[in-house]
């Protein structure tokens, strides 16, 4: 497979701005205008060269191109340190329950309630795959590889990691949890506000959402309906994040209600279980890996058929060239 991941180009903006175009709204991190997604490139573009370890408010972008034609095909993103810039905004559902000895009664009421809790961790998101590539298991590279980088420059990420899916979207493109909830307050369409969100930030959810909590009974039944539901297209997206260790625990996002998905970055799966280990030879192993080399902008990934043995692994030769490796390098590698 002639496939890779690799660091993102201030020159690959018009290769995003075409797949942004493909999304069908409610990707907040991948919106199709040209001046958020330059300032995204030149964001991550200072991130790669920054080779500090501290834990700050970084944004990398990775993109996956097909080597031979040199197109990019798809992108993700891993926001280091989130809340920094400006609050970052949830909606934690939770149970209130209220006994009567009178009646003999005990009513439970769902709660959802503005939150903060997430500041401070780290973000894996705006993972896009171009309709056409579908196939073959490359949303699960783009996906995965993020986590082996993750393994390289832990000093960078924080403790606890989550990843948003996206909501319920009907085929008008609007949202029915925020025509039942936040739309009431601000006057605007899901993607008038979605669209403003990607390209001025949140702040202005902070001036104009009610802070009380807001009880699910009091919304109509298709705004309930959709809390802590991701959108079909991405059920698959849900089963991969369950499968790394990431769990639902009640946090849904403020436009969409899509299901916020948080595990301890220590327990994610592909980061806990990711080796290292030297090239021993080119040639075709028993198992499908995907292995990186590299550090921050030279950072590369692929799928290899590997092999493990006494003085290091193989792969095979089409892994080998898709990312410049040779017999004698280090590579990170997790199996598929």
């Amino acid at each position: 497979m002639s496939f890779r991941i690799r660091a993102a180009r201030v020159d690959d903006l018009q290769h995003l701005y075409e797949m942004a175009k493909l999304t069908g709204g409610g990707f907040t991190n991948l919106p199709a205008d040209r001046d958020s997604l330059t300032h995204k490139l030149e964001r991550s573009e200072r991130a790669y060269q920054n080779d500090s370890n501290e834990h700050g408010d970084d944004l990398f972008v990775m993109v996956l191109e097909n080597v031979e034609t040199g197109a990019v095909r798809g992108t993700s993103q891993l926001f280091t340190k989130v809340g920094q810039t400006w609050p970052f905004y949830s909606y934690r559902l939770s149970t209130l329950s209220q006994t009567s000895k009178e009646l003999d009664r005990t009513f439970s009421a769902q709660m959802l309630s503005l939150v903060t809790d997430l500041e401070g961790a780290s973000e894996v998101g705006g993972l896009f795959l171009h309709p056409g590539e579908r196939a073959g298991g490359l949303g699960m590279l783009l996906a995965r590889s993020r986590y082996l980088f993750i393994k390289e420059h832990r000093a960078r990420f924080g403790d606890k990691i989550f990843a948003e899916l996206r909501g319920i979207i009907d085929e008008a493109g609007g949202s029915p949890f925020w025509d039942g909830l936040a739309g009431r307050f601000f006057g605007m369409s899901f993607q008038e506000a979605d669209y403003f969100n990607a390209i001025h930030g949140n702040q202005f959810i902070a001036d104009l959402m009610p802070k009380h909590p807001i009880y699910t009974a009091m919304l109509s039944e298709s705004a309930r309906a959709a809390i802590g539901v991701p959108h079909p297209n991405g059920r698959a997206a849900m089963r991969m994040l369950e499968n790394e260790n990431f769990s639902y625990d009640g946090y849904v996002d403020i436009f969409d209600g899509g299901p916020t998905m948080i595990a301890r970055t220590e327990d994610v799966t592909s980061v806990r279980n990711a080796k290292s280990a030297m090239i021993s030879a080119l040639g075709e192993g028993e198992t499908k890996a995907i292995i990186s080399r590299g550090k921050l902008g030279d950072f590369q990934a692929t799928y290899a058929m590997l092999g493990e043995n006494d003085d290091g692994v193989v792969i095979d030769e089409q892994a080998a060239a898709n990312i410049g490796l040779s017999v004698g390098d280090e590579i990170r590698y997790i199996p598929r």
